[in-house]
């Protein structure tokens, strides 16, 4: 077994693996020129004729390998087009040529090879140039495709790499912005009502628990994210007036293994609270409605507003940072698969965003990705 790796390796550090693949074409195509296994071997079988054939496995992969590691980088991967083009043409007239070598040296050392100067420049013209032009080809196809797999290699790595640091940027904006809301909400609690802040920050520790070591991949269950939105409307509650209602229809079954991008409907709410209309008279209602069709979520947020509020108008048509975050974030993650509606009718302002969600895979189960 040692004997066997050890030629595995000589084979594959010297690539003259690389021989036997010309080898095997050539092989082919004087099967498909001279018509049949069995004829063709018996002709290489003889001296002068293995010659022959060997000059168009050496002279042809010498030529190949010339255009393929030195003029393909030299000129054509510098745009420089007719140069390359006319030095790959010589190239594979030189090759054709230089295969005849043996015919031509067949004068002084294998009589049964000579042939006629119009004889040799039939075999140019049907054999060797022909063949000089198919094994080029074939080589080029082989390195240009090579290459070109290379590149979009490199090409997905670039974009995931891409994606996960405009992904993790927009994470690092929006938590500084979920932070600032929420202690300012315990701030004013502080002077209302020190029991109500004490609670209020408790639950902000859990939240922030939730956050910090929770919420560390792009996708996590969607229970937890669920529960995660009914601490914080709790604590959002916790510092509203007595004429603040709101209804928060969120299921308590559990979802199976879905998944969703964490703090993904957080702006949202958020919003809806900054921007709650602020009515002495009546009722200013917040309704949440999330709803899960076999894969596909539907989160639906309404907020009253009053019909003059220019902010809520301008939240609409151009979106706050949590708004152009969240809206980044669905493009990136959820691309062609969610619709989400901005609409404000009346003294309401409503979203609905429908997902169509996968299931959680956990990291140790995660297939290699490009």
């Amino acid at each position: 077994m040692n004997a066997i790796k050890s030629i595995y390796d000589w084979v594959i550090k010297y690539k003259i693996y690389h021989l036997v693949f010309w080898f095997a074409y050539h092989f082919t195509w004087w099967i498909v020129f001279k018509g049949g296994f069995v004829k063709v071997f018996d002709q290489i079988s003889q001296p002068s004729v293995f010659i022959w054939f060997f000059s168009f496995v050496i002279f042809q992969a010498i030529g190949v390998y010339f255009c393929l590691y030195f003029l393909i980088p030299k000129y054509l991967e510098k745009s420089k087009y007719l140069k390359y083009i006319v030095l790959v043409i010589i190239t594979i007239i030189t090759m054709a040529i230089l295969i005849l070598t043996p015919n031509i040296m067949g004068y002084y050392f294998f009589p049964e090879l000579q042939i006629s100067l119009s004889g040799l420049y039939k075999i140019f013209l049907q054999n060797t140039l022909p063949s000089s032009i198919g094994s080029m080809t074939l080589g080029m196809s082989i390195k240009l495709s090579k290459n070109w797999l290379s590149s979009q290699k490199q090409q997905r790595v670039l974009e995931k790499e891409k994606l996960e640091t405009e992904l993790k940027f927009l994470k690092s904006q929006f938590n500084p912005h979920f932070l600032f809301n929420t202690i300012n909400s315990i701030f004013v609690l502080i002077n209302k009502n020190t029991v109500m802040a004490t609670e209020s920050l408790a639950k902000f520790s859990d939240l922030l628990r939730y956050q910090l070591y929770e919420c560390n991949e792009h996708q996590i269950l969607l229970d937890k994210e669920l529960s995660y939105l009914r601490s914080f409307i709790e604590l959002e509650e916790l510092r509203q007036n007595d004429n603040f209602v709101i209804t928060a229809d969120l299921p308590n079954s559990s979802s199976g293994n879905l998944a969703v991008a964490p703090f993904l409907l957080m702006p949202f709410i958020e919003n809806a609270f900054k921007h709650i209309s602020q009515h002495n008279n009546k009722p200013n209602r917040i309704e949440i409605k999330v709803r899960l069709e076999d894969n596909q979520f539907m989160f639906k947020i309404s907020n009253t507003v009053a019909q003059n509020e220019k902010t809520s108008r301008d939240a609409v048509t151009y979106g706050g940072l949590g708004l152009k975050n969240v809206k980044r974030r669905l493009e990136l993650l959820y691309p062609n698969n969610y619709t989400l509606e901005l609409n404000q009718e009346n003294d309401k302002y409503i979203v609905v965003l429908k997902l169509n969600l996968e299931e959680h895979i956990s990291p140790q189960l995660k297939p290699y990705q490009l």
